[in-house]
């Protein structure tokens, strides 16, 4: 082959640089027009690809701990493959008509290279895991158990993700072409493939390093997703302290606050956030702030301090809904046979309620949309006026010339695909109006609110590298418009919302193309088909897990430790109760519990405020402006479903390897950085998916054993509340003024001032395996031979089980009086001491035992004194 020339256009030396610093410093300024990018390779690795993210994705998200894989696995596993392929292939050319091709056109490209990778992004749900309307169909089939037919679960996923296509055709020219829409994430795109395809003299090659990290991630996570599952969420808290509620609510990584928990798994720290190691380290600060702040003040004072909403008949962290008696809601009873709330039933179950944090969570949401307008205003607002201004009349920068050199989609392409999307959806919403619920009307106002929102959002995404949630502005909109259609809520919602989302996602992809001189032709029908393919291996997938596994995403039907608990549909179902069933008057509204976090908009639209005048105010304190309200309130968005352990995990990685690595080492970070990231998704993937063919469905489990057990935190989703009870937690009801409590060992009910003594004696106990019946260690054997052995005597009258009159203790009858002689001294000394009662308690009024505090204190004493010494810190407090 020829050598090939660079094209390097002849213009000004100034106009060859762009006015964007990353851009100057990462973009090449030459292209070479002759490279092939339509080649055998490209379209079967490409579409490889798009299959298998598609498949992987749709696959782990039903998990406890789901899985994302986005298109940097593609980017490094791909590289290889291609280059093998182009040393295999024949390079024979062969003719049809005027047209000549070959398998293998010569050296694998970048060119090539892009156009897998955008493939793989269509498989990866361009950053979302899987297409977002697959969750309507998810919640339809495993939540509601209604039905919903095949063909239009496809009509639905397939023309909420083409649609965004027109609104990215008609803003192309707007945020793409222009040098001061920049699109961070591009740049950092075009770095890693500029790093992969340099030439690598290090003994350690990307390649070898690759492969080398990708075994361990093999090898590794069989562990925690099948033989250790403790490995998963490590919450040592949990383990000091098995009986007690807040001890377990603060140390739990999956139900609690998370304090101390961390994770050996790497699905559990990429799982929700996605990839630590390629977040950039100020991103990473921005969510370490919020989080903190959410989560280790706002939450813990709401809950013991001020007890919010109730906060203590609820669990401190759940995205259930509950009733009054902090039961879970039964949903089913309050949805008629039209798919519609039953207000009478309404009426007779009573009002949802939220965990506090739940709770709070929305109010921060509410605030942190506000805020980002609010932020973008103040802080952009001048600067995106002018780049708007600039997008019409500034010169184009060196890659807009050098993208002229190639044809450009012509406009009527973008504009069929939008008039063809909206037809069929329009028929999904009159033929099949009753699968969907939504009107025609709710088509045409949603499409109308993404083609609103697209121009702002794109802006600020292509300058700032935020993208502003808007999705509770149109679950707000559709609950108050059309109540008590909970489908036609989130119909609308992804209509509305996710069809802007994939727009700017288009738009990404595009500017990527831009930088590394795509033909933007290719790059279309790349993505177009990508989507399409995309959308049905989602769909399809996700059909064949709703049809075969049971109860998959019924949480308490489920087996112990299942994987198939579908947290983030569990968070989607429960939005569309909340804003479609119910609806937002219900809840948020004077009808409901939560009118109050209404307030959180207006503290939304003053923050930033108050920041801009601080800055104003203060111009020399520079970190004033580094305050970013909108990162900040919007740091635990993924909460729920996320949990502390996963951000707990991210964190520290991603300043392990953003901070420590990047700074002392940055050689290594430039080389493998991405390169680990990516083999450690792609190892744990394989290894998934093996598990899942070889042992899951099979039904071959590991057995019982402590490291299978979960994180051992069974505690962590109690009430606190005297009066609630729920099943596996203890009981802290009222009768006739006193509180009882469920012993743990032997499951009784036990009055609050004796549980101590109790569990003194039931120490001694052991449960029958044949009865249930709790008798004495020593006696066991006796027990046997008397209740279950088939024998031909009976032992004597006085081995029979009694109840001690004071401290309900069972134990043979022989020994009773000694025992209650013993127990009713107790009681004489106590009520000696002062302390009322009805002659049958051990304790005081109000249930402190004199003893309890000397052991209290004397245990805290030796605590602080171990804690001064070995650690020179405070120590946490265990229990209340």
């Amino acid at each position: 082959m020829a050598a090939l020339e660079l094209h390097k256009p002849e213009i000004d030396e100034e106009e060859d640089e762009s006015s964007v610093e990353e851009v100057r410093l990462t973009v090449s300024n030459e292209d070479d027009p002759s490279l092939p990018v339509w080649t055998f390779r490209m379209w079967f690795l490409g579409l490889l690809s798009c299959v298998l993210l598609s498949f992987l994705n749709t696959f782990f998200g039903y998990r406890t701990q789901p899985l994302m894989i986005t298109m940097i696995s593609v980017q490094v596993v791909t590289l290889p493959l291609g280059k093998i392929m182009a040393r295999i292939l024949p390079e024979t050319k062969y003719r049809i008509g005027s047209w000549e091709f070959s398998f293998n056109p010569g050296p694998f490209n970048v060119k090539e290279h892009v156009l897998i990778s955008m493939f793989a992004n269509a498989g990866a749900g361009f950053g979302s895991g899987t297409a977002y309307a697959v969750g309507i169909v998810d919640i339809i089939m495993a939540f509601y158990k209604r039905k919903i037919s095949f063909l239009a679960s496809w009509i639905l996923v397939i023309t909420t993700q083409i649609l965004g296509y027109g609104w990215a055709g008609i803003m192309r020219k707007l945020v793409v072409d222009p040098a001061q829409m920049w699109w961070p994430t591009s740049v950092l795109q075009v770095s890693l493939f500029r790093a992969l395809h340099e030439k690598d003299k290090a003994r350690m090659s990307r390649g070898k390093f690759f492969v080398i990290a990708f075994v361990c991630s093999f090898a590794w996570y069989i562990f925690p997703a099948y033989l250790f599952l403790t490995l998963s969420s490590i919450s040592w808290v949990c383990w000091a302290f098995p009986k007690s509620i807040t001890a377990q609510q603060i140390g739990s990584g999956m139900s609690g606050l998370g304090v101390g928990s961390f994770a050996l798994d790497w699905s559990v720290i990429a799982s929700y956030l996605g990839s630590p190691l390629v977040t950039p380290f100020f991103a990473i600060v921005n969510v370490l702030v919020g989080y903190v702040l959410i989560m280790y003040m706002v939450i813990p004072v709401s809950y013991w301090g001020m007890n919010v909403y109730e906060a203590h008949k609820f669990p401190i962290f759940s995205s259930d809904l509950f009733d009054s008696q902090g039961q879970l809601y039964n949903i089913s009873t309050i949805v008629n046979d039209k798919f519609e709330l039953d207000e009478v039933m309404y009426q007779r179950e009573g009002r949802v309620y939220l965990s506090t944090f739940f709770a709070i969570t929305y109010g921060i949401g509410f605030a942190a949309i506000v805020s980002t307008l609010t932020h973008v205003a103040l802080f952009n607002g001048k600067g995106i006026w002018q780049q708007v201004r600039a997008s019409a009349t500034a010169k184009v920068d060196i890659h807009t010339r050098l993208m002229k050199k190639y044809k450009d989609i012509p406009s009527w392409w973008f504009y069929s695909m939008l008039a063809v999307s909206l037809a069929l959806s329009l028929v999904l919403c009159t033929v099949m109006k009753d699968e969907i619920q939504m009107p025609w009307w709710g088509l045409l106002l949603a499409s109308f609110m993404a083609l609103i929102f697209t121009v702002p959002v794109s802006i600020i995404t292509a300058t700032t590298n935020q993208t502003p949630g808007l999705n509770i502005i149109t679950e707000y909109l559709m609950g108050v418009l059309l109540p008590g259609r909970p489908i036609a809520n989130v119909v609308f919602k992804t209509y509305g919302y996710i069809s802007m989302s994939q727009a700017i996602s288009f738009l990404n992809d595009f500017k990527l193309g831009h930088y590394m001189k795509i033909p933007p032709r290719s790059m279309f029908l790349v993505q177009f088909i990508g989507t399409i393919i995309a959308g049905t291996v989602n769909i399809s997938v996700a059909w064949y897990l709703l049809t075969s596994v049971e109860n998959i995403c019924q949480k308490e039907l489920l087996p112990p430790n299942s994987p198939w608990t579908c947290p983030s549909d569990r968070v989607f179902f429960d939005a569309s109760v909340i804003w479609g069933l119910v609806g937002p008057k219900r809840i948020f509204g004077r009808l409901g519990n939560y009118p109050a976090l209404n307030w959180f908009f207006l503290g939304g639209l003053v923050g930033p405020v108050l920041v801009w005048l601080l800055q104003k105010a203060f111009p020399t304190r520079t970190w004033i402006s580094q305050i970013n309200l909108p990162v900040l309130l919007g740091a635990t968005a993924a909460m729920p479903p996320a949990t502390s352990v996963n951000f707990n995990c991210w964190i520290i990685v991603g300043v392990v390897f953003n901070y420590f690595v990047f700074k002392n080492y940055k050689k290594w970070w430039q080389r493998y950085n991405y390169v680990l990231s990516a083999a450690l998704d792609a190892g744990l993937a394989f290894m998934g998916v093996l598990l899942y063919f070889s042992l899951t469905m099979n039904g071959i489990s590991i057995g019982h054993w402590w490291g299978a057990e979960g994180e051992n935190c069974p505690l962590a989703s109690c009430p606190t509340a005297p009066g609630v009870h729920v099943e596996g937690c203890p009981r802290m009801a009222t009768e006739s003024g006193q509180i009882i409590i469920v012993c743990n060992h032997c499951d009784r009910d036990i009055p609050a001032p004796n549980i101590d003594l109790h569990r003194v004696h039931c120490a001694r106990l052991e449960k029958c395996k044949i009865c249930g019946d709790m008798v004495p260690k020593k006696h066991a054997d006796e027990h046997f031979l008397t209740a279950h052995a088939p024998c031909i005597f009976s032992m004597a009258d006085d081995q029979r089980i009694v109840t001690c009159e004071f401290c309900e203790f069972p134990l043979p009858a022989v020994d009773v009086a000694e025992h209650q002689e013993v127990c009713g001294n107790r009681v004489s000394n106590t009520r000696a001491g002062g302390g009322g009662g009805n002659g049958r308690r051990r304790r005081d009024g109000n249930g402190v035992s004199n003893r309890r505090l000397f052991f209290t204190v004397a245990v805290t004493g030796i605590a602080v004194l171990m804690g001064s010494l070995f650690f020179q810190r405070k120590p946490l407090r265990g229990e209340r």
